[in-house]
Protein backbone atom coordinates (compact mmCIF):
# COMPACT_ATOMS: atom_id res chain seq x y z
CA UNK A 1 0.00 0.00 0.00
CA UNK A 2 2.70 2.17 0.88
CA UNK A 3 4.81 2.15 -1.86
CA UNK A 4 1.82 2.31 -4.12
CA UNK A 5 1.01 5.88 -2.67
CA UNK A 6 4.93 6.46 -2.69
CA UNK A 7 5.47 5.48 -6.85
CA UNK A 8 2.80 7.58 -8.04
CA UNK A 9 4.69 10.62 -6.34
CA UNK A 10 7.78 9.65 -7.85
CA UNK A 11 6.70 9.17 -11.23
CA UNK A 12 4.91 12.69 -10.49
CA UNK A 13 8.37 14.38 -9.56
CA UNK A 14 9.74 12.65 -12.20
CA UNK A 15 7.33 13.74 -15.20
CA UNK A 16 8.02 16.99 -13.91
CA UNK A 17 11.63 17.38 -13.69
CA UNK A 18 10.72 15.69 -17.45
CA UNK A 19 8.94 18.26 -18.58
CA UNK A 20 10.90 21.89 -16.66
CA UNK A 21 14.28 19.99 -18.91
CA UNK A 22 12.15 20.11 -21.90
CA UNK A 23 12.09 23.78 -21.12
CA UNK A 24 14.76 24.67 -20.72
CA UNK A 25 15.88 23.08 -23.73
CA UNK A 26 13.25 24.86 -25.88
CA UNK A 27 14.05 28.23 -24.30
CA UNK A 28 17.63 27.36 -24.82
CA UNK A 29 17.40 25.96 -28.47
CA UNK A 30 14.69 28.79 -29.39
CA UNK A 31 18.26 31.77 -28.29
CA UNK A 32 20.71 29.61 -30.05
CA UNK A 33 18.50 29.67 -32.93
CA UNK A 34 17.68 33.78 -33.09
CA UNK A 35 21.99 33.83 -32.54
CA UNK A 36 22.65 31.15 -35.67
CA UNK A 37 20.02 32.96 -37.77
CA UNK A 38 21.61 36.37 -37.12
CA UNK A 39 24.89 35.07 -37.76
CA UNK A 40 24.17 33.67 -40.86
CA UNK A 41 22.12 36.61 -41.97
CA UNK A 42 24.34 39.66 -41.20
CA UNK A 43 27.05 37.40 -43.94
CA UNK A 44 24.53 36.96 -46.04
CA UNK A 45 21.65 39.06 -46.13
CA UNK A 46 20.23 38.15 -49.72
CA UNK A 47 18.36 40.76 -51.83
CA UNK A 48 15.63 41.22 -48.68
CA UNK A 49 16.81 40.95 -45.56
CA UNK A 50 16.87 37.09 -44.63
CA UNK A 51 16.09 35.77 -47.74
CA UNK A 52 19.85 34.40 -48.80
CA UNK A 53 19.81 30.23 -49.16
CA UNK A 54 22.19 30.39 -46.51
CA UNK A 55 19.88 32.01 -43.92
CA UNK A 56 17.03 29.86 -45.50
CA UNK A 57 18.98 26.50 -44.78
CA UNK A 58 19.73 27.52 -41.34
CA UNK A 59 15.95 28.56 -40.38
CA UNK A 60 15.44 24.97 -41.94
CA UNK A 61 17.85 23.15 -39.53
CA UNK A 62 16.98 25.11 -36.61
CA UNK A 63 13.05 24.11 -37.28
CA UNK A 64 14.07 20.68 -37.43
CA UNK A 65 15.69 20.90 -34.07
CA UNK A 66 13.57 22.86 -32.08
CA UNK A 67 10.24 21.59 -31.88
CA UNK A 68 7.05 24.22 -33.54
CA UNK A 69 10.49 26.48 -33.81
CA UNK A 70 8.33 29.33 -35.80
CA UNK A 71 9.36 31.48 -38.59
CA UNK A 72 11.92 34.45 -38.14
CA UNK A 73 11.37 38.28 -38.36
CA UNK A 74 14.12 40.05 -39.58
CA UNK A 75 14.89 43.64 -39.12
CA UNK A 76 18.09 46.32 -39.75
CA UNK A 77 19.10 48.65 -37.14
CA UNK A 78 21.05 50.94 -36.12
CA UNK A 79 23.31 50.99 -33.09
CA UNK A 80 20.61 52.53 -30.93
CA UNK A 81 18.31 49.65 -32.33
CA UNK A 82 15.72 52.18 -33.88
CA UNK A 83 14.70 50.82 -37.54
CA UNK A 84 16.96 52.00 -40.51
CA UNK A 85 14.96 53.14 -43.70
CA UNK A 86 16.13 51.45 -46.68
CA UNK A 87 18.25 49.07 -47.11
CA UNK A 88 20.74 47.74 -44.82
CA UNK A 89 24.34 48.96 -45.29
CA UNK A 90 27.61 48.08 -43.73
CA UNK A 91 27.84 48.88 -39.59
CA UNK A 92 24.20 48.63 -39.70
CA UNK A 93 22.38 45.61 -37.16
CA UNK A 94 20.37 42.57 -38.00
CA UNK A 95 17.64 42.00 -35.75
CA UNK A 96 15.94 38.30 -35.60
CA UNK A 97 13.24 37.64 -33.64
CA UNK A 98 11.84 34.08 -33.28
CA UNK A 99 9.36 31.97 -31.31
CA UNK A 100 8.32 28.74 -30.16
CA UNK A 101 5.23 27.94 -28.00
CA UNK A 102 6.02 25.02 -24.92
CA UNK A 103 3.53 23.43 -22.59
CA UNK A 104 4.03 20.78 -19.98
CA UNK A 105 2.39 17.21 -20.14
CA UNK A 106 2.59 16.77 -16.31
CA UNK A 107 -0.67 17.23 -14.86
CA UNK A 108 -0.09 19.92 -12.73
CA UNK A 109 2.59 21.74 -14.46
CA UNK A 110 -0.10 21.48 -17.53
CA UNK A 111 -2.83 23.65 -15.53
CA UNK A 112 -0.26 26.69 -16.62
CA UNK A 113 -1.33 26.17 -20.33
CA UNK A 114 1.04 27.08 -23.06
CA UNK A 115 3.77 29.60 -22.66
CA UNK A 116 5.47 31.41 -25.54
CA UNK A 117 9.41 31.38 -25.66
CA UNK A 118 10.98 34.02 -27.37
CA UNK A 119 14.11 35.45 -28.30
CA UNK A 120 15.95 38.13 -30.27
CA UNK A 121 19.43 38.60 -31.03
CA UNK A 122 21.52 41.60 -33.10
CA UNK A 123 24.83 41.07 -35.07
CA UNK A 124 26.48 43.76 -36.50
CA UNK A 125 26.50 44.07 -40.53
CA UNK A 126 30.52 43.80 -41.73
Amino acid sequence: MEFALALILFLVLLMGVFDLGRGIYQWNGVSQAAREIARVTSVHPGATLGTSAQTAAVVATQQGLIPNLGNPTFECVDITGAPTSGTCRPGDWVRVRIAAPWSAVTPLLGMIGSLNIESSSSIQIP
